[in-house]
């Protein structure tokens, strides 16, 4: 938890100042302390059908305390709805079985999983924090579904921000898993990655909240998008 907080005020004070932080620091100690009240943790349950229907834990409702926390820091844990996942990646017109799908901030595994309904040559996820990745691997293990079209499933315990990207074509999927540093940096080793293996790459950003890291990476355009979602490419 220290080296997390201190990373986190490093990079906030730098850019926002000493007391701007404080305050930000104070407002998130708050929104953690009113999420963690039973009513709120009720209300998480209500993203709880896809475990249900598949009997897998992804869930945002039984994620520990401390990871909670530790999310404040980084992105809070909150699962990917499948309807809005499917269409994203049904807008997308590839030969699946040409690119590695790759989950940034895999959290649990939701994604993976959905992802696996389609015949990408290999899915990968990358998470920072070890109980959910643990629990990401666990729901591979058990995940049994008629529509499971890729068996190679991934995943990686590590900072995203140091995660070597493969030389295969890559749809790359980001459901705002990093405070904006950590995604310029994320950015900048995918551009020098294309600067050594040039193929083609698909971003995924769900809730572009900081899509202008994205849009002023020059290697990519903005393809596609609503109000929910924004799809890049570098072809």
């Amino acid at each position: 938890m220290g080296p997390t907080l201190q990373r986190w005020w490093r990079d906030n004070s730098r850019r926002h100042g000493s007391l701007p932080t404080i305050k930000r620091l104070a407002g998130s100690l708050w929104e953690f302390t009113r999420d963690s009240t039973p009513a709120s943790r009720r209300a998480r349950y209500g993203d709880i059908d896809y475990d249900w229907d598949n009997r897998v834990d992804t869930t945002g409702a039984t994620v520990s305390w401390r990871d909670r926390l530790l999310g404040l820091f980084h992105s809070p844990y909150q699962p990917t709805e499948p309807l809005l996942f499917h269409e994203m990646l049904e807008a997308l017109s590839i030969d699946f079985s040409q690119f590695t799908f790759i989950d940034i901030g895999s959290g649990k595994g939701r994604v993976l999983l959905m992802a696996s309904d389609f015949p990408f040559r290999r899915i990968i996820g990358v998470e920072l924090l070890p109980d959910l990745h643990r629990t990401a691997n666990e729901n591979i293990l058990s995940y049994k579904s008629d529509s499971q079209k890729c068996f190679a499933i991934e995943t990686v315990c590590g900072d995203a921000r140091r995660f070597v990207f493969p030389a295969d074509p890559v749809v790359l999927y980001l459901f705002n898993p990093l405070p904006e540093p950590g995604l310029v940096q994320l950015m900048a080793n995918l551009a020098d990655s294309l600067a050594h293996h040039c193929r083609p790459v698909f971003v995924l950003y769900h809730n572009p909240l900081l899509e202008g890291v994205v849009a002023g990476i020059r290697e990519f355009h903005k393809v596609q998008g609503t109000n929910q979602y924004s799809i890049y490419a570098n072809v």
